[in-house]
């Protein structure tokens, strides 16, 4: 009898493996990939609801990998190396979609926004931190700049300057003796619209157990 049967019931010939599956961590991975890449500008926010519901629901690893195919391929690396690691990042929007960073990616030593009427998000809660220190220059028109922290991430406005605008920080629970890993400075011009510093929101399970987002050290 020619073929083997696979676990689906179907049966599949010589020579034609079955397709490996893929894993949360796999779909996790390309999911940061495609947000990465929304913030450059390099998909839209159409774009990028649709393929992150294909890469929530991709069962396969070659699902996955045609999502980001037509993406650099600095963007769709896995994993952080030396030459991720930038010491400049300039992003520049005007009237667009939304800019985020989000999930694993890595902070630079200095942060350029150059924006226009665009919502900005630096989520720092899993982040790759390689230096202690972050400056971000900003040039901020409208619309609000979101920074969400984690314990031992601090963020500095002194040296911002506001125009019609306002700063709501909440700051994230930690214990006195937890040490700084990175120092956020803001400085520079936001014009209009709004910044928030605040910690990360609980998920569904962390509210129904009135539990933080972050676990109080020795938990």
């Amino acid at each position: 009898m020619s073929g083997e049967m696979s676990p689906t019931g179907k049966r599949s010939g010589h020579g034609s493996p079955p397709e490996l599956r893929a894993s949360h961590a796999d779909r996790d991975r390309v999911v940061d990939v495609l947000r990465i890449a929304a913030g450059d500008g390099l998909l839209t926010a159409e774009e990028l609801d649709e393929r992150l519901e294909a890469a929530l629901s991709a069962r396969t690893l070659s699902e996955l990998t045609a999502l980001t195919a037509d993406l650099p391929p600095v963007s769709a690396t896995a994993g952080v190396t030396g030459a991720d690691v930038k010491d400049v990042v300039r992003i520049e929007q005007v009237f667009s979609g939304a800019v985020e960073r989000a999930g694993r990616w890595v902070v630079p030593r200095k942060l350029e926004l150059a924006v226009t009427y665009c919502d900005v998000t630096l989520d720092f809660t899993d982040a790759v931190i390689t230096h202690d220190a972050l400056r971000i220059d900003v040039n901020m028109t409208g619309k609000t700049l979101t920074l969400v922290t984690r314990p031992g991430v601090v963020v500095d406005i002194d040296g911002l300057r506001l125009v019609h605008s306002r700063v709501k920080y909440r700051h994230t629970p930690t214990d006195p003796g937890t040490p700084v890993t990175l120092r956020v400075e803001l400085v520079g011009e936001k014009a209009h619209g709004s910044v928030v510093v605040r910690p990360p929101r609980r998920t569904f399970g962390q509210w129904l157990l009135r539990r933080p987002a972050f676990p109080a050290s020795g938990d």
